[in-house]
């Protein structure tokens, strides 16, 4: 277990505003082909299955690793977003790669 703070708390529900559903089937369509995915419950990158791992998870069951994910994607989402985290569009590339960190920049935080 893991002593998360309000603020990362706070933060990263904010800036994951992607519901967990919404993630897994980005995630599912991000990586399928035209031979299938495999193993649908393993696409995406690794930290966007971390953080849909950390949607499913009650504060009290997160793990150190955990934690340091949540400030990974707090502080990656920031880097590419103003701080009010408005509904902005961007270029493709740069909005899936948003997208498959929990975060859709043209939906309000």
């Amino acid at each position: 277990m893991a002593d998360v703070d309000d603020e990362l708390w706070d933060e990263f529900h904010r800036v994951v505003n992607m519901t967990s559903r919404e993630l897994s089937e980005w995630l599912r369509t991000r990586d399928a082909g035209e031979e299938g995915e495999e193993l649908p419950d393993q696409a995406g990158t690794p930290t966007g299955q971390q953080v849909l791992a950390i949607l499913g998870k009650r504060r009290q069951d997160l793990t150190p690793h955990d934690t340091d994910v949540m400030r990974r994607v707090v502080d990656r989402v920031h880097a590419q977003r103003r701080d009010d985290l408005e509904p902005t569009a961007g270029q493709a590339g740069w909005r899936r790669r948003l997208m498959s960190l929990g975060h859709d920049p043209l939906k309000p935080a």
